[in-house]
């Protein structure tokens, strides 16, 4: 759940390179009584947002991720869409799409669902600094196409970041998949049916909701499911919180006051600000978390610390959860409680200050009690940030052996 703007820092790399829009066949963005019946993963706009060889692509990466697994250079493109938010309402959501420059027309597919991101900007398609543009770049000059949702109200989609919330994520992650497939075939490419499905930090959890949905829900009529690979999740959501209250993390305070504010919006924590958050924050602690603050201001704004930040009665409603709260926790203690059919590997880091390894531990429990084959691997004494570059590498070759196992 990393809150660092660019916890891994690339060269400024390729910028905007202009519209390719009229490789798409647009779809209107205007609200109107024939929204609703556009389906999820309709394209609404395409722009190019990266060129690069092999070479490029291979230093991108140097002295971040091991670059040696680079193959191919790739053709990046930032895809807006629809989908659904939090109430299931129409919206729009953006993603970069990267396709491998090969002469290969059925490509294998990689969703890639990123961590904890405050700044709406900050994201694959947005920034060529941030951190998802970097894992990208790695899984598609495998040769592979990949799909890296913004999420919900991040990048160029409208609205709120609604944080966590299952519903939204899934659709914004299986719209993304949806609709990288229409623009790939509009360019000569098929997307292979079984989905490898990785994410870091929030998208740990994610990983295991999207696989789950693709594999027991029918999410998607194309699509199934054929690996999954999470990273520092925090598959005990309630469990995490409750640390996050205690101050028992890195960064507590800012962690849960991001998740505080997502959720009252969608569910109704608080009535003001003030039963919350302690004063003076509760006065600006709102309008800090609305997508267009950095996580470096918001971080001036706030004190580190749960405790100096939020009441001791709002504090103790995090640590033992009722009412809508526990009820809305429930689903995303359980991401990891069912069983996937094919290949899982968790990774994570007994370093990690920022989600504790007893989360990998918790998900893998959960995957026994339910008869599922799995392999928990520790990729060392790293924090939370350096646990996902120890772990790509591996998860690239867990990738390649699972297509030739799947």
């Amino acid at each position: 759940m990393t809150l660092r703007r660019t916890s891994i820092r690339i060269a400024a790399g390729a910028a905007v390179l202009g519209s390719v829009s009229a490789l798409v066949a647009p779809v209107s963005a205007a609200a109107g009584p024939h929204r609703e019946r556009v389906p999820g993963g309709a394209v609404v706009s395409v722009g190019q947002a990266a060129d690069l060889t092999a070479e490029e692509v291979a230093e991108e990466l140097r002295g971040k991720i091991d670059p040696s697994q680079v193959r191919y250079g790739v053709t990046a493109y930032r895809v807006v869409y629809r989908t659904t938010d939090s109430a299931g309402d129409p919206t729009t959501a953006s993603q970069l799409v990267v396709l491998p420059k090969n002469r290969a027309r059925h490509l294998s597919t990689v969703s890639w669902l990123h961590g904890t991101t405050v700044y709406r900007k900050d994201v694959a398609s947005e920034n060529p600094k941030s951190n998802d543009r970097l894992v990208a770049l790695l899984f598609a000059s495998t040769g592979r196409a990949v799909s890296a949702p913004d999420y919900v109200g991040l990048g160029s989609g409208e609205g709120f970041h609604p944080y966590g919330d299952p519903g939204a994520t899934v659709a914004a992650s299986v719209d993304g998949l949806r609709a990288a497939r229409t623009f790939a075939h509009r360019n000569g490419r098929e997307l292979k049916r079984k989905v490898q499905v990785s994410g870091f930090s929030q998208g740990g959890p994610a990983t295991m909701l999207v696989g789950r949905a693709l594999q027991q829900e029918g999410a998607d009529r194309y699509f199934r499911l054929g690996a999954l690979a999470p990273v520092s999740g925090p598959y005990n959501l309630s469990a995490f919180e409750a640390a996050a209250a205690d101050d028992k993390i890195a960064r507590s305070g800012i962690y849960l006051a991001y998740f505080v504010t997502a959720w009252n919006k969608m569910y109704g924590l608080y009535t003001s600000p003030g039963e919350a958050f302690r004063s003076p924050y509760d006065s600006k602690v709102e309008g800090l978390f609305d997508g267009h603050h950095t996580a470096e201001q918001i971080v001036s704004e706030l004190p580190a610390a749960s405790k100096d930040l939020f009441t001791e009665d709002f504090l103790n409603k995090i640590r033992k959860p009722e009412g809508v709260l526990k009820d809305r926790l429930r689903p995303m203690d359980n991401t990891c409680d069912w069983r996937p059919d094919v290949r899982v590997e968790i990774f994570h880091g007994r370093g990690d200050k920022d989600v504790d390894f007893s989360h990998a531990a918790y998900c893998a429990d959960q995957l026994t009690r339910n008869g599922a084959a799995h392999r928990l691997t520790d990729v060392g004494d790293h924090d939370h940030n350096q646990s996902v570059r120890q772990a790509l590498p591996r998860i690239v070759r867990f990738f390649d052996e699972s297509a030739k196992t799947g």
